[in-house]
């Protein structure tokens, strides 16, 4: 989750597959995949694969200076009474572009967004992914649009996904929410591949979290989970002033949850970063279908094949290393 969004997030759903699954131009940069396309003049994009991030009306975004990079030209848009900026989208090389935008207000465009953000040039966020399929193989730093003809494995365990809907029935925003356990407890949370954390070296080296410029792959708690878990489990590691990012300041803790289940199989021990309470409670809780405790990030989803099925609102986890299933009473027996 990068919290610098569009204030705009009118939403449209539509189904769309390709015929044939579509392996993206990717690059795997410290538990995060950025999708790298490149234009027929040899440009290149680093755009942020981000589940819990920005985009609006089935549009990724790209900040003010990557658009003048390439030139794109801004074309006149509205929707919701609002006028966000638009430009044409980039001319891609064949086989080396991204899939276009759904139906969106204003043809085939993107968002411009004038914040730049720290080392990439955009998102494809919650405003963009849904209404497709989408693989997420960690192991493989493989990321897929997934074609009409795909099937779960059976190897894989389905968790179903919550998100808010309208009066028609369809989703009104693309933040997902999924639900884990810890330490027997059900946790809502955002599904969130683009959560990030700024470690100093000593928290990089105590939780083992790798970074590039600085910037490391995370899952988020709330302040008050945190302080609950820390009454109730003295044992579990906090360790404090682990965040060299100044807007973090002055929330600095990480707390080592020794298991986490999701979909039914366990991983751990997990790191988790601390929040403000109301980053979930107040401002997340306005795009999503309840309030949450915070995000699972790639830190989790390091161990799985992830497959994010949005039309039908479920995920799939295919375990390939470190997990295990949950044995559940009904098992046991």
């Amino acid at each position: 989750m990068v919290l610098i969004a569009p204030a705009f997030l009118w939403f449209f759903v539509e189904s769309m597959h390709p015929a044939k699954p579509q392996v993206l131009p990717t690059i795997y940069e410290a538990g995060h995949f950025f999708a790298v396309p490149k234009t027929r003049d040899g440009q290149r994009l680093k755009l942020l694969v981000d589940t819990g991030g920005g985009g609006a009306g089935g549009m990724y975004w790209i900040s003010t200076s990557a658009a003048k990079r390439l030139h794109l030209k801004s074309i006149a848009c509205t929707a919701d009474g609002q006028h966000p900026p638009v430009v044409r989208l980039p001319d891609y090389k064949l086989g080396l572009g991204l899939p276009p935008p759904g139906e969106v207000p204003c043809g085939a465009a993107l968002l411009v967004f004038p914040q730049a953000a720290s080392n990439y040039d955009g998102q494809l966020g919650a405003g963009y992914l849904p209404g497709r399929t989408w693989t997420f193989d960690y192991p493989a730093q493989r990321l897929t649009f997934e074609g009409d003809a795909w099937q779960p494995s059976a190897l894989a365990h389905r968790s179903p996904l919550g998100f808010p809907h309208n009066a028609k029935g369809t989703p009104s925003s693309g933040f997902a929410r999924i639900t884990i356990r810890v330490d027997g407890q059900p946790l809502d949370m955002l599904l969130d591949t683009g959560a990030s954390s700024f470690p100093t070296p000593d928290a990089a080296r105590i939780s083992g979290t790798p970074t590039v410029e600085g910037e490391g792959v995370a899952s988020y708690i709330t302040t008050g989970t945190l302080e609950r878990w820390h009454k109730a489990h003295p044992d579990w590691r906090v360790v404090e002033n682990v965040d060299e990012k100044v807007a973090a300041r002055p929330l600095k803790r990480i707390i080592e949850v020794p298991e986490v289940e999701i979909a039914n199989w366990s991983v751990g021990p997990v790191w988790f970063t601390e929040q403000p309470d109301k980053a979930f409670h107040q401002f997340m809780a306005q795009m999503m279908d309840k309030p949450t405790e915070g995000a699972v990030g790639g830190n989790v989803f390091r161990h799985f094949v992830m497959t994010i099925d949005y039309p039908h609102e479920a995920a799939y986890f295919r375990c390939v290393s470190g997990c295990k299933p949950v044995v559940t009473a009904s098992l046991a027996h």
